[in-house]
């Protein structure tokens, strides 16, 4: 009738540790992107933001400070 002597704390700890590790798991796999993806995927959006830029009829500078709005004035037709 002799039985292994289970120490209670050492249980508690080890099944809590099991269950953060089970918890940070998932989390790695919900939320989790290597450094690497995240890196290229900032460079993808710089490309992309470069290359539509590229593509602009008027340089930003001039759209910004309504200079392509202004258009020069003419007389009236009767005068």
């Amino acid at each position: 009738m002799s039985g292994e002597i289970v120490n209670l704390r050492r249980v508690r700890k080890t099944k809590q540790r099991n269950a953060d590790a089970d918890a940070a798991a998932e989390n790695r796999v919900r939320f989790g992107q290597r450094k690497t993806q995240r890196a290229l995927a900032v460079d993808t959006e710089k490309l992309a933001t470069r290359r539509f830029e590229a593509h602009r009829r008027e340089s930003p500078a001039h759209v910004d400070n309504g200079q392509s709005a202004k258009l020069p004035r003419t007389a009236p037709d009767g005068a």
